[in-house]
């Protein structure tokens, strides 16, 4: 299940027989024929006429690439489907940059928007923090280049590049303006996946701990930092996933199992690769008061994570609505070039409800307003919500 800035869940979950069997399939599509099929589908023919014949000379990869687009965009649309994509040879490259961890880039935690990337995150001491990038802004251009409707693992794939580096990115502010062509440098920007902190409500000590991403190993980083906050006071806990867009599916398990004794976390359903439940692992840590925070751009992984501690009734959620990632994706390359990102299946929450389009819905409204520069009026309303149960 993958996030909708492309570090969603994990890659793997298909077979390589299935990869095959599929990449032969589209394969056949774009040349005409199927295995088994002797005889040219109309879509070759077309193919074949219009390179013949069209007043314009075409090269014929662009039309099948065009063609496989088309295919996709009528299941986006028949399905209502946000997340498959495909990618062409280049996009492929960006992609791939994106994921391998070679680059660097400048310090932005993003979702795909229509428009382009919005700012859920700016990282401290970033590129992006120095220009002024704010959470709400949109990305609508990278190196003069619209991406608009371009995949976000893709358009991110463009912004990261060799440390020093430089980028141009045209950001929309978040209450309306001009538009801003900003030149950032990039840089080696690191952020731990949990962030915590002692605040007093009520003359009591709370934890706040930020949960970032659902990196590998970022499950114990989660426990120790609520126990370590707990062994210098903590009487409750605030669980921040505010622009937290997911990650590694075991993490999202191991994650809510540091709450969870047992149960179903989260379970997935997929025509190829069948329905697989996720139990919690046991070992929990005692029961804490708690407000988890959440809002539109908290995903995939992180949604799991909020919904599994509203089902056992170990948490509050406040905020605003989730993003409603409830599906996952794997990109299988195509012999012919490029890749599909494609929609393989949907997972459903602790309560066995889908939440694709949907997210989870908060028992308390609560929304940061980004006219203010010092205060969290969510985190607030989040501490206000947790004092009476101390």
């Amino acid at each position: 299940m993958r996030a909708p800035a492309g570090s969603g869940f994990g890659s793997g979950l298909v077979s390589g027989l299935i990869i095959g069997v599929l990449a032969a399939v589209l394969a056949g599509m774009l040349t005409g024929v199927l295995p088994g099929d002797d005889d040219p589908t109309a879509s070759s023919e077309a193919l074949d006429t219009i390179e013949d014949n069209y007043f314009e000379p075409v090269e014929r990869g662009q039309l099948e690439d065009a063609s496989i687009r088309g295919m996709v965009s009528e299941l986006r649309e028949r399905f209502e489907d946000r997340f498959s994509h495909f990618f062409d040879a280049g996009q492929l490259e960006d992609f791939n940059a994106a994921t391998s961890g070679r680059f660097d880039g400048v310090g932005l935690s993003v979702s795909e928007v229509p428009r382009g990337l919005r700012v859920a995150d700016v990282f401290p001491d970033s590129p992006a923090q120095a220009a002024e990038i704010k959470p709400g802004d949109l990305v609508v251009a990278v190196d003069g280049k619209s991406i608009e409707g371009v995949p976000s693992q893709v358009s991110t794939g463009r912004i990261k590049g060799p440390q020093g580096t430089e980028v141009e990115l045209t950001v929309i502010p978040a209450g309306g303006g001009p538009e801003r062509d900003l030149v950032l440098e990039r840089a080696d920007v690191r952020l731990p996946a949990v962030a915590g902190e002692l605040l007093t409500v009520s003359g009591r000590e709370v934890a706040h701990v930020h949960f970032a991403n659902f990196s590998e190993g970022s499950h114990g980083e989660l426990r120790e930092a609520i126990e370590g906050l707990e062994r210098r006071g903590a009487e409750g806990l605030v669980l921040d996933l505010r622009g937290n867009g997911g990650g590694l599916l075991n993490e999202a398990v191991l994650s809510a199992s540091v709450f969870v004794e047992e149960g179903t976390v989260v379970s997935t359903e997929s025509r190829t690769q069948g329905d697989r439940s996720y139990e919690a692992v046991g070992d929990a840590i005692e029961p804490l008061p708690t407000v988890v925070l959440v809002d539109r751009d908290t995903a995939s992984a992180a949604e799991i994570l909020a919904a599994a501690l509203e089902t056992y009734d170990l948490a509050t959620v406040v905020g605003t609505r989730t993003f409603g990632k409830g599906t996952f994706q794997e990109v299988i390359p195509l012999t012919a070039g490029g890749a599909l990102d494609l929609t393989i299946g949907q997972y459903l929450t602790a309560a066995g409800t889908s939440i694709a389009g949907e997210g989870v819905k908060p028992e308390i409204r609560a929304e940061d307003d980004p006219r203010t520069e010092r205060s969290d009026e969510a985190l607030d309303q989040a501490l206000q919500v947790l004092a009476p149960r101390l």
